[in-house]
Order: C-alpha cells, then sequence, then structure tokens
C-alpha cells in the first residue's frame, strides 16, 4: 500500500470512528435517565435477580440473587475463578434497600430505566474491607 493510500486509509478510519462515536452518543441520550424507584417493602423485591458483580480488583462476574418474601436472600457468584455462594438479610428503611449478608453488608437503589426495566443496584463493603457493585435485572 502506498504512503497517499494509507493516509486515506487511517482519514476514512478516523471518520468512521468518529460518526460511530457520536451516533452512539446522541442514540444514549434519547433514551433518558433511568428514576428510582421506591420500594414500599421487600416483597416487592421477591424472587430471582440475574447480572454482573464488579469486585474491586478483580475481572466482573454473573451473580444471580434469589429474594425470599421474609427478606433472606441466597446468592451464587460465578467468576473464572469459581464458584462462590453467600447469604443474608435485606431490609427496606425508608425506601432504601440495605443488606447484611455473612461476607459484608450494604446498600442498593431499584432503578426503572426508560424502556420500563428494573435495575438494581448494589453496593457492599465486605468484611475484609473490599468492595463490589452488583447490577440485576428481574429474571424471566
Amino acid at each position: 500500500m502506498t504512503r497517499s493510500a494509507l493516509g486515506s486509509f487511517a482519514a476514512a478510519l478516523t471518520a468512521t470512528v468518529v460518526v460511530v462515536s457520536a451516533a452512539s452518543l446522541l442514540g444514549c441520550a434519547s433514551y433518558g435517565p433511568a428514576t428510582r424507584v421506591a420500594m414500599p417493602d421487600v416483597k416487592s423485591l421477591t424472587g430471582t435477580w440475574s447480572g454482573i458483580v464488579y469486585p474491586s480488583g478483580f475481572e466482573p462476574e454473573s451473580v444471580e440473587l434469589v429474594i425470599h418474601e421474609d427478606g433472606s436472600y441466597d446468592v451464587v457468584v460465578a467468576g473464572s475463578s469459581g464458584t462462590s455462594r453467600g447469604s443474608g438479610k435485606i431490609l427496606v428503611s425508608d425506601g432504601r434497600l440495605l443488606v447484611e449478608g455473612e461476607k459484608g453488608r450494604g446498600a442498593g437503589t431499584l432503578l426503572r430505566n426508560p424502556g420500563g426495566d428494573l435495575v438494581l443496584n448494589v453496593d457492599m463493603i465486605l468484611n475484609d474491607n473490599s468492595t463490589l457493585t452488583a447490577k440485576l435485572w428481574p429474571s424471566r
């Protein structure tokens, strides 16, 4: 490939990346922000939630959370290092989700995106002072 052909290819590639990036940003902006959903009680969260957990310093892993009517929960995290299980209790206080587990404690927020889907965000501090964040959706 000649130097001028290489330059033309690079310019075309750069222009394509800029156009695609701009279109992506505009597409995301049209969806609007997610809105917070007040949680009247833990029963409104009962069921199975699946998603991704982001432990600090590690690769994201898949997670499945089963919330029972009494607020107890069971969680399974599966990743490249194997499977980890845990359990605990979820409380709803003043519309906020409080999580107390055998491996740590934290808080959660229930959101509804503009498409109407629910998203449960959970932030926790584990017993070893590491942190994790999880994004979960109701299993269908």
